[in-house]
């Protein structure tokens, strides 16, 4: 199937970042609106808010994410990020996606945890108004802080848990922070109802997805380290937990350090339940459709599989089943000429 029928395939993605996802447009109207300058050119640019393609680890990827934050720090920026994440991934086709991003980042000047998610809200509200795609919210603890901290973060937020914001994750430094580490604090989320994903497998560590697993958590970001661990993968399928791949970022921060170590061919086989993501769609330079075309030529990756992956993302997303219906619906009409 060549890039432009990849193009027109209905899509959905669980797994994207807010900041690495920007686009250079509105990354220059951001910084407009603080008078910070930027090279003219957009090549340089890219060099600000891309990571190497051959970046050394995934604390080396995550340098860029810094170049972005203070872009990030006011109600109106917030809701021009989320409006254009989400008119991208609409260009595409894509018909569902959940954008996470943490909160405590945007607190640098007068914004509060709650005010700040309010904002994203907005912008994520003022797209689907105008675009054909369903797009809901998740807040991020950050893992290198303290567990009161995130607990915070996610006791502010809960009360706006329903509708648009529909759930929680962890990022951030997970070589030094493992999942054990974030247990009161996701032991809070859950309390609270925050339904929740998890970054984990990122830094050659399987104990740390085995054990997002064992706290009772659906779906784990990434898993990238489980691709040479049989009974792990056998525990993720009997345990019905979602995998959000991302193939690019992974190549990238060198969780995979080759095709050979991304877990998709063992995940598959096994009858896991996988979805495709970006991440980032900046910082990786990358799209959804151009995931896809990689999964096709790295793994002959059919049609069939791609609906397939689609729907685990429906049966995995953090919405009323009511609308996963509608959105299978949608997705298999999408897929029926090309089948």
């Amino acid at each position: 199937m060549d890039f432009a029928t990849l193009h027109t395939l209905g899509k959905t993605e669980l797994h994207c970042h807010l900041d690495g996802s920007l686009s250079l447009n509105c990354i220059r109207q951001l910084a407009q609106k603080i008078n910070q300058p930027l090279p003219a050119d957009d090549n340089a640019l890219r060099k600000l808010v891309q990571a190497p393609e051959n970046s050394e680890n995934l604390a080396d990827y995550l340098k860029t994410f810094d170049f972005i934050a203070p872009l990030l720090q006011t109600k109106e920026a917030l809701q021009m990020a989320a409006f254009d994440v989400v008119a991208q991934a609409a260009r595409e086709n894509v018909r569902y996606i959940e954008i996470r991003f943490a909160p405590v980042l945007s607190t640098a000047g007068d914004l509060t945890l709650s005010q700040a998610t309010e904002a994203v809200i907005a912008g994520l509200h003022q797209a689907m108004a105008q675009f054909d795609i369903i797009a809901k919210a998740l807040v991020c603890g950050m893992r290198q802080l303290p567990n009161a901290d995130n607990a915070a973060m996610f006791t502010a937020n809960a009360p706006l848990v329903g509708d648009t914001l529909v759930g929680g994750d962890f990022a951030g430094n997970e070589a030094d922070y493992p999942t054990k580490v974030c247990a009161p604090a996701i032991e809070t989320a859950q309390r609270l109802g925050v339904p929740l994903t998890f970054h984990a497998g990122e830094c050659h560590c399987p104990q740390n997805i085995a054990e997002a697993i064992r706290l009772g958590i659906p779906r784990i970001g990434h898993a990238t380290a489980c691709f040479d661990q049989p009974e792990l993968i056998q525990t993720i399928v009997k345990t019905h937990t979602t995998i959000e791949l991302c193939l690019t970022s992974n190549l990238q921060t060198k969780a995979a350090r080759s095709l050979a170590e991304f877990p998709y061919q063992a995940l598959k086989k096994a009858g896991a339940a996988i979805t495709i993501n970006t991440d980032n769609r900046t910082v990786s330079n990358t799209t959804l459709t151009h995931e896809y075309e990689r999964y096709q030529a790295y793994f002959d990756t059919t049609t069939a599989d791609f609906l397939t992956f689609n729907l685990n993302a429906v049966n995995a997303a953090f919405i009323p089943e009511t609308t996963k219906q509608t959105l299978r619906m949608r997705l298999k009409q999408d897929y029926a000429p090309y089948l």
